[in-house]
């Protein structure tokens, strides 16, 4: 199988495009689009794991990239910050990349989820957090924490994936001080890198299925851009709410998969 698509049904392609779509408009506002578009990848009649990892990646990559525009014209997010950061994220995604294919993510998602409930008990119960930036760090150790969540994040991104947006995004509130408005657009040119990162390693091993990857990609590219404008014209408030309810999902993903690994009444 090159491209995906010799022999899917047509009510699978509707789905995917719509999944696309949807995945596109979350990942925009909050990230955890892969919640939506890796469940529907795997409908594809013989794809493995590994080429609906990287497909999903693939199809992202678009949907971060005209987010990130987006976002770009309308909220100008300070790229000497976003951009070293997004360097760093994309060595950072390879590396994962590398890892994820010699051991399993399931070492990791107890972790994962531990921090997540963390994340959404911190920004429950400080509901002012995010609606103004107050930046906590200044000169070279502002951009240091950057790098620093860029890598640990990018990292993640490679080895596993799904909620890197939103892990960005609650980063750049609580450790570096942004509103949640501003810290979505440099989230998008972040994750933009890290989706390359893994690309970097995923296209050389042939795991892209390109004509799958190209229809996720335009439904993301629509859904991205919906998005971006919905998050800019709501604002702040709005966007923690989709992010409480994203990060919310990804608890109840993860913690499933964590009790599908280690629990014997689960096998």
């Amino acid at each position: 199988m090159v491209s995906g698509l010799e022999s899917i049904q047509l009510g699978t392609v509707i789905l995917i495009i719509v999944a696309g779509l949807a995945a596109g408009w979350v990942d925009a506002v909050v990230g955890g689009g892969g919640l939506i578009q890796l469940p529907a990848m795997l409908l594809v009649p013989g794809i493995s794991p590994v080429q609906a990892l990287a497909t999903n990646k693939m199809g992202s990559i678009f949907g971060t990239t005209t987010s990130a525009a987006t976002y770009y014209r309308r909220v100008r997010p300070d790229l000497r910050t976003a951009l070293p950061m997004a360097v760093i994220a994309m060595a950072g995604s390879y590396g994962g990349a590398i890892l994820a294919a010699n051991l399993p993510a399931s070492v990791f998602k107890p972790i994962i989820v531990a921090a997540l409930i963390a994340v959404a008990l911190f920004t429950a119960f400080r509901p002012s957090i995010g609606e103004l930036t107050k930046l906590r760090h200044a000169g070279h150790r502002h951009y240091v924490v950057a790098c620093l969540i860029g890598g640990v994040i990018g990292f993640y991104d490679g080895l596993i994936g799904p909620g890197t947006g939103s892990f960005l995004i609650i980063a750049l509130v609580s450790a570096m001080g942004y509103a949640f408005l501003e810290a979505s657009a440099k989230a998008k040119i972040v994750n933009m890198a890290t989706n390359a990162g893994a690309l970097l390693f995923f296209v050389p091993h042939g795991a892209v299925l390109w004509g799958l990857g190209l229809l996720l990609g335009a439904a993301n590219m629509a859904g991205g851009y919906l998005g971006a404008r919905t998050a800019v014209k709501q604002g702040n408030k709005f966007i923690r709410i989709v992010f409480l309810a994203v990060v919310g999902a990804l608890i109840i993903k993860l913690g499933s998969d964590v009790w599908q690994d280690n629990s014997p009444y689960a096998r």
